[in-house]
């Protein structure tokens, strides 16, 4: 009787040690905005996507946009923030396609890329250029 409630305590403090290992990356904030001809971006999601020379390239931290075209980036499953170093920057596919700029949804194609400082980055405004992104 003692042995069954202690196996599925065991595979708890696994699984907790799991998430806490040395995997989990260092994490600084990262906000702002994404905007297309002046107006905030909406119902959709902004990705960055590691590049070379990244000390954590594991995930693509990400983050929905809010009404007013605002973001916090977060990497999962340790929470808000990204790994500091440089990243190329996307929008989803769904909302690339939406706008007509699929070329924003493509890593290699995409014209954002952003540098994450040690100390993180607030207020970062990523602005679609209405002349760039090709339509399909």
């Amino acid at each position: 009787m003692r042995q069954r409630w202690l196996n599925p305590l065991v595979l708890a403090a696994v699984a907790l040690a799991g998430c806490t290992g040395s995997d989990r990356p260092t994490l600084v904030p990262v906000t702002g905005a994404v905007v297309m001809d002046g107006k905030p971006l909406t119902a959709g999601a902004i990705i960055f996507h590691p590049s070379e020379g990244n000390a954590y390239m594991k995930d693509k931290p990400s983050s929905l946009l809010q009404l007013d075209g605002s973001f916090t980036m977060k990497t999962f499953p340790f929470g808000e923030g990204v790994s500091p170093g440089p990243y190329k920057v996307t929008l989803a596919p769904e909302l690339a396609t939406r706008i007509g700029k699929l070329d924003y949804s493509q890593p290699e194609k995409t014209p954002w890329s952003i540098n994450v400082p040690e100390a993180g980055l607030t207020g970062q405004t990523f602005e679609v250029d209405v002349a760039k992104g090709k339509s399909r």
